[in-house]
């Protein structure tokens, strides 16, 4: 069995994957999670969601260049933050805003809500509520395709606060021993709820600490999307062609407070000011001017469908109803045959 180590001779070698065309669907895609979780802060205040809401504004990057690397047969599990990878993996904005409005239509039937968001035809194994949860569930369901024989990984999201738990140390303990078809993501955003990455790690380069149970692993600009693309493509097809698990730790940074109920008075305005410099719609946007011959005019166009379908969305969402009382009971076990 080969060991790995977190050097990697090939690291930033590959170009721009795609051209123009490709640019303008990322920014739409990006656009399309912003403009999602603004919308969802008004629904919030009107009183239409309830319960916790986790934004990821600010980190539009990580989730579109992401998927842009992995197959509809791919594993997806995520954290509670989970709104953006709902949409970059395909399950249809109102689906998702009728699960948040807690709406039969959700793509949970409404018992799930903002931080547990499934669709098992897309193979989105969802949002899940407790830190580094669902990182043990993510090796289950690479062991049980390697075991199956099929040529696919499993994505794991998950943020720099579940890198100090145990269930992240022993699923990558395992995963390196097992040689499991695991794409293990970070999403360091610098902050775990309101506890800086300082004050809770020792060893704040993450990507070191995951190298240490060799696995291949290495940092990248998380408010780049093209670079977040260019990184998860070749981590995962050397997934892909069994060099087992690979850890990506992507530098992000959320725009607002870990949750609508957060006051976020734990961070310096300034440092969050300093950071939207480094807005990832904008960088796409500035380069797309440059080299594509962007314009004003090209992106209303693309405001204007984004706006479109999210007006859609929230129209159709709405009409859905309320589960019946005397359905609740349902799904605690499944049925053969029935799934939510």
């Amino acid at each position: 069995m080969t060991r790995r180590t977190a050097a990697d001779p090939h690291r930033g070698s590959l170009g721009p994957p795609g051209g123009r065309e490709h640019r303008h669907d990322l920014l739409r895609e990006m656009l399309r999670i912003r403009r999602f979780e603004e919308r969802c802060v008004e629904l919030y205040s009107a009183g239409e969601i309830r319960g916790f809401v986790h934004l990821c504004i600010g980190e539009e990057a990580v989730s579109v260049g992401v998927h842009q690397a992995l197959t509809p047969e791919d594993s997806v599990v995520t954290t509670y933050r989970e709104h953006g990878h709902a949409l970059a993996r395909g399950i249809p904005m109102a689906a998702v805003l009728a699960e948040m409005l807690g709406r039969v239509t959700g793509c949970s039937r409404g018992r799930g809500g903002s931080m547990h968001l499934f669709d098992v035809g897309r193979r989105f194994y969802g949002g899940h509520g407790i830190v580094a949860g669902g990182i043990p569930v993510a090796a289950g369901l690479a062991l049980a395709d390697r075991m199956r024989g099929r040529p696919n990984l499993t994505c794991c999201f998950f943020g720099d606060g579940a890198v100090a738990e145990g269930e992240f140390h022993e699923t990558a303990n395992l995963a390196a021993l097992w040689d499991l078809p695991l794409l293990m993501v970070c999403e360091n955003n610098l902050y775990a709820m309101g506890t800086p990455l300082a004050r809770e790690h020792a060893q704040i380069d993450l990507a070191a600490r995951a190298a240490s149970y060799g696995l291949v692993a290495w940092a990248v600009d998380g408010m780049d999307v093209l670079a977040v693309e260019r990184a998860v493509r070749r981590a995962a097809q050397a997934v892909r062609e069994g060099a087992g698990p690979y850890f990506l730790e992507l530098r992000t940074y959320r725009f607002r407070a870990h949750s609508m109920y957060d006051p976020d008075l734990y961070r310096d305005k300034a440092e969050i000011e300093q950071w939207k410099q480094r807005d990832p719609i904008t960088l796409l946007t500035d380069r797309m001017r440059a080299e594509d011959g962007f314009d004003d005019a090209g992106l209303d166009l693309v405001e204007k469908e984004v706006s479109e379908e999210l007006e859609r969305a929230v129209e159709e969402a709405g009409k859905g109803g309320l589960e019946p009382p005397e359905d609740l009971l349902r799904f605690v076990y499944s049925p053969a045959g029935e799934r939510p």
